[in-house]
């Protein structure tokens, strides 16, 4: 029986193999293996493709979150407004500083938080909004600056999923005080090990980035913060700089790839993604809302078709966040989603015969119920 998986990041490899195996033996020649020259020219080059003026390099996306909003001044005492349908740590490194994440509801057609809830959520404690870009796809970002400006609110773009993407013309990533990118072996730009950026306009803010980085020190040995030890290594910099130049074609595929998929389960009872007015989502995930969800995932499975639940428990509803006081139905939209909603394969290699087949898979198990 053939075997589809969700994400195949060897088939993918093969398409770049020789390109990387040379800059990697290049770092190794150079003996540069800790925020060296490939991390500093990526670093340009992720400015200039995100349009911004500056991007630090640093351990991995949640880091990036982390250190942005430390370098800001989010702290004890501070409230900090984001979704509740996300990866854990874009609450948990509120938390880790001492603030307190402020759930608002999502717009239940793209995911993303719901920007006319927000304005009932801030108080004057509010300090800062973390838009998602969940699945790829870019949040109202016009909106949620002009209640940012109206408020004196720090905005933090999460695009860990969103490289690439545009909101209105623009690159995801450009919109907010500052962004921050996850380069996790999975996302569209994956590095192979652990990565993460953090882009701004804000030449303070981005200095202080790169003091935290390497334990709040500048020069070395001199210690003006209390940092943290959170750097971009030169290979997985130098691999990211090859798979840079390749983004924007992969991404098109996906887009291509999610518009057969739409077009081949359009008469089925799932739910396949609504793409928003005015924006270019990159299809970080396809995800699909089905009643029935487990048993067509494991209906999927039986046929050798991977699927993966993005995500099972929304943050409010965790256990860690029981304090906050949230009850069953406080974000209703977010719950709904968490019941239904799943990833079906997505990616830049798969061919348009496997899509073919997952949908006539999908097609049959309604027809025998």
């Amino acid at each position: 029986m053939r075997q589809i998986p969700l994400l195949d990041l060897k088939a993918q490899y093969q398409t770049i193999r020789d390109e990387v195996r040379q800059v990697v033996d290049h770092v190794l020649d150079n003996g540069r293996y800790i925020l060296g020259p490939e991390v500093s020219k990526l670093e340009e080059e992720i400015a200039q493709f995100c349009g911004v003026k500056f991007a630090v390099g640093v351990a991995n996306g949640t880091d990036a979150l982390l250190l942005a909003l430390d370098a800001y001044g989010v702290g004890p005492g501070d409230e900090v407004i984001t979704t509740p349908f996300t990866f854990f740590a874009t609450a948990e490194v509120v938390s880790r500083l001492g603030a307190t994440p402020v759930f608002v509801d999502i717009d239940p057609e793209t995911y993303n938080i719901d920007v006319s809830q927000i304005r009932a959520k801030i108080t004057d404690k509010t300090k800062a909004i973390i838009p998602v870009h969940i699945f790829g796809q870019p949040a109202n970002m016009d909106e949620i600056m002009a209640l940012a400006e109206e408020y004196q609110l720090f905005v933090l773009e999460d695009a860990a999923q969103a490289i690439g993407s545009e909101y209105k013309g623009r690159k995801i990533g450009s919109w907010g005080h500052a962004a921050t990118f996850s380069f996790f072996p999975t996302k569209n730009l994956g590095g192979y090990g652990d990565g993460g950026m953090v882009v701004t306009n804000d030449e303070e803010l981005a200095r202080k980035v790169r003091i935290l980085r390497v334990h709040g020190s500048n020069p070395k040995y001199y210690h003006s913060m209390i940092g943290y030890n959170s750097r971009l290594d030169e290979i997985q910099a130098a691999i990211l700089r090859v798979k840079l130049r390749y983004l924007e074609r992969w991404n098109d595929a996906r887009r291509q790839k999610a518009a057969l998929y739409n077009e081949l389960l359009k008469d089925t009872p799932l739910v396949t993604p609504v793409h928003g007015e005015n924006r270019k989502h990159i299809y970080h995930l396809y995800i699909v809302q089905a009643d029935d969800r487990d048993s067509l995932m494991e209906h999927l499975k039986e046929k050798g078709i991977s699927t993966g639940v993005y995500y099972p428990v929304p943050l409010h509803q965790q256990n860690v966040y029981q304090s906050l006081g949230y009850s069953e139905g406080s974000l209703p939209h977010a719950e709904y989603m968490a019941k239904r909603t799943f990833a079906l394969p997505l990616y830049a290699e798969l061919e348009d015969e496997t899509i073919r087949y997952i949908a006539d898979v999908i097609k049959s198990y309604y027809q025998n119920k």
